[in-house]
Order: structure tokens, then C-alpha cells, then sequence
């Protein structure tokens, strides 16, 4: 009972940190999901069962599990956001050292997106939405 309370927390804690990683550029959204899904596997098939067919976790879930692979437009998004935050960090004065440090996190961040592949299938989600 013990184990399944703590795989339980994790998920839940792993899937926080995804929601937030989705709005936050220096928080990783597919790792935390990946996180989240292998710990309901142990504590609640129906919470692992509703991330893998969530309508915007599910494909992200399936084509890092199946290709390791990261979506084009997960890619763009990123970058864009990656971008605007040294911008505005700029225009709010941050200092360089802290532009300079949020611009080489970024960019070894965006090597590693660049360089998973796109997925090549994916499937049809019977008609789910």
C-alpha cells in the first residue's frame, strides 16, 4: 500500500510539472508525462488510462514511446517560446549574466528537440475528442 501511495504521489507530482512545463519554458512537458504514465501504470490504470488518451498528452505520450519522437509543431511552439522569454527578459532589464545563462539553457534545450525525429504515423484515435 505503501509503494502504490508513492507511485500514485509521483504521478500526480509528474503530471503538475507537465501542465506547468506547458506554459513554462525552462520545465520540460514530455519527460514529467513519461514520468507520470510509468507511475499510474503502478498505482491507478484508470489516471494512466486517461494521460495516454488526454486529447493534447496522449499523442505526446505515444510517439516519445513509440519513436522516440517530438512533433514539429511542439518543436516551432518551443522555440518561439524559448525566444520571446530571452526577448522580454531583455526588455525587463534582466541582467546579461542571466540572459546569457537562459540563452545557452536554451539553446542546448532546443539542440535536443531539433534532433528527435518527427513521428512517422500516428495513429487515428477512433474518432475520440
Amino acid at each position: 500500500m505503501v509503494v502504490r501511495s508513492f507511485h500514485f504521489t509521483v504521478g500526480v507530482v509528474a503530471t503538475g510539472l507537465a501542465v506547468l512545463g506547458v506554459i513554462l519554458p525552462l520545465l520540460p512537458t514530455t519527460p514529467f508525462l513519461l514520468v507520470a504514465v510509468w507511475a499510474f501504470a503502478r498505482s491507478s490504470p484508470r489516471l494512466e488510462t486517461w494521460l495516454t488518451e488526454h486529447a493534447r498528452f496522449g499523442p505526446l505520450i505515444a510517439d516519445w514511446s513509440r519513436e522516440g519522437a517530438i512533433d514539429g509543431r511542439v518543436k516551432r511552439l518551443s522555440a518561439v517560446v524559448m525566444v520571446a522569454t530571452v526577448v522580454l527578459g531583455a526588455l525587463a532589464g534582466l541582467s546579461f549574466s542571466i540572459l546569457a545563462l537562459q540563452t545557452g539553457i536554451f539553446a542546448a534545450v532546443s539542440v535536443f528537440l531539433w534532433t528527435r525525429p518527427e513521428p512517422h504515423h500516428r495513429p487515428e484515435r477512433g474518432g475520440k475528442g
